[in-house]
């Protein structure tokens, strides 16, 4: 939810719709019957919301998540996602 937060900083997104998508999260993940989930999957289903309420929240999670190095991993991140639109 944090990191969310912070992606969604200064953003139009509600609390109720990030509370939602936690919710989710957390629903998704208790399904799975898995003691110990990594984080990566975390993330993944982070980004995979995120990208469903606010674009740029959802770049803004991503840069970080997967550590872009440089200006074309960020590129291609956002061709990514307009192609995908």
């Amino acid at each position: 939810m944090h990191s969310m937060l912070k992606a969604c900083q200064k953003r139009t997104v509600s609390m109720k719709v990030l509370e939602d998508a936690v919710g989710s999260i957390q629903t998704e993940l208790l399904g799975t019957m898995d003691r110990e989930v990594p984080s990566t999957v975390i993330g993944g289903l982070a980004m995979k919301h995120l990208q469903e309420i606010d674009e740029v929240a959802y770049v803004r999670f991503a840069s970080v998540y997967r550590q872009f190095r440089d200006i074309n991993m960020f590129m291609s991140e956002l061709k990514s996602l307009l192609e995908n639109r």
